[in-house]
């Protein structure tokens, strides 16, 4: 078996949210006094902090009204990570030893446009990746699938937290699925990956690929009838107790994931040894794995926010890896698909993914991912 070269440690640098509750897509989200320092929120933990032992930066539209300008979903992700840290480490427990540290990043800033006009997802976590290399912040915390598949120089991702359901959710005022909408039905999202997959079952409806915004903001145009529908990651209505506004899941067979849908990964300066094993010891293995798969197939594709690109990697009843990958045009007139089985062990995984992207690549022919 061929290891996986220079891009390994890239790839391998690669549950439920115990409390944020936000009961509507409306609601305010709760945070504590905040205190800028450059372009940096610090979010304190106490009234009287001390010098905290781990900085965790997540990312926000920070303002001085924190709930207009903060994402519920990136701040329920970090303060999972802060409770799992508190749980396995008596002494992060006390007060002020874990601070939560809100980076705006350009693409919580930028919402006007497609995030492939702007550069892509990469833009969700450049800032979070300087306030980490700059010692603004000891760890970061990220949604996996806006992790470029290639960090920073002098850090590393040694750390993938238990995975949330991976599936899309369908969400409407009016109608139960994609094929309940009438024809001409505007569908709202920022995904190319969506877009592709609905126009290929459902060429009649109309979609929208600059929906964008946190989750409460679709789901407010959503009331005012922007759209007649959207489409979010299951994840994250999880993470945020919101589950409610869900008309119906998706099945895999009908939406393929993105990359790392659902995984949260965690960061670290590569020569920051106390980081590394404050959060290798919240690592789960199944996961990180199938992440590592997935990031192994799309750095194949050399995949870009302009290419509907998907994959998913499980663990089947045999107890292997069943990778699934998938590319498309944007207008979903096209769409390819392909499987691989295999051990459920890193070079393997990693080799499943690559050989799938290489499949893909052939089958699409030139300018394929460049139209």
């Amino acid at each position: 078996m061929n290891t996986f070269s220079s891009s390994s440690s890239t790839l391998l640098g690669s549950s439920a949210l115990p409390s944020l509750k936000i009961t509507s897509p409306f609601s305010k989200c709760r945070t504590t006094r905040l205190v800028t320092k450059a372009s940096v929120a610090v979010q304190q933990q106490t009234q009287h902090p001390k010098v905290a032992l781990i900085r965790i930066g997540t990312r926000g539209r920070y303002s001085f009204f924190p709930a207009s300008g903060s994402s519920p979903l990136a701040l329920a992700q970090a303060y999972e990570t802060r409770d799992k840290l508190i749980a396995s480490h008596s002494e992060l427990a006390e007060e002020g030893a874990i601070q939560i540290v809100i980076i705006k990043t350009t693409g919580d800033k930028i919402l006007s446009q497609p995030l492939a006009d702007i550069g892509g997802k990469g833009l969700f976590t450049k800032e979070i990746d300087e306030a980490l290399l700059n010692s603004d912040i000891d760890i970061a915390v990220h949604s996996m699938k806006d992790v470029p598949t290639y960090l920073p120089d002098k850090t590393i991702l040694p750390c993938n937290l238990p995975r949330e359901d991976v599936r899309d959710a369908f969400i409407s005022l009016n109608a139960t699925s994609l094929a309940d909408l009438p024809t001409g039905s505007v569908i709202g999202t920022a995904s190319l990956r969506r877009k592709s997959q609905i126009l290929h079952r459902y060429p009649s409806l109309n979609v929208q690929d600059n929906f964008r915004g946190n989750v409460q903001t679709r789901l407010r145009k959503l009331s005012e009838g922007v759209v007649q529908a959207t489409l979010l990651a299951l994840a994250g209505l999880k993470r945020l107790n919101m589950t409610e506004h869900v008309s119906s899941t998706l099945s895999i067979d009908d939406m393929l994931p993105a990359v790392a849908q659902g995984a949260i990964g965690i960061a670290c300066r590569s020569n920051d040894d106390k980081m590394a094993e404050y959060i290798a010891s919240l690592n789960h293995e199944e996961t990180r794995l199938a992440v590592v798969c997935e990031r192994a197939f799309l750095l194949t594709l050399d995949g870009s926010c302009r290419t509907p690109i998907a994959g998913y990697a499980c663990r089947n009843e045999d107890g292997n890896c069943l990778f699934r990958g998938l590319v498309a045009s944007p207008d979903g007139t096209r769409v390819l698909e392909t499987t691989r089985v295999g051990p459920y062990a890193v070079e393997d995984m990693i080799e499943m993914g690559k050989d799938a992207g290489k499949e893909l690549l052939s089958r699409a022919g030139p300018g394929f991912f460049t139209s």
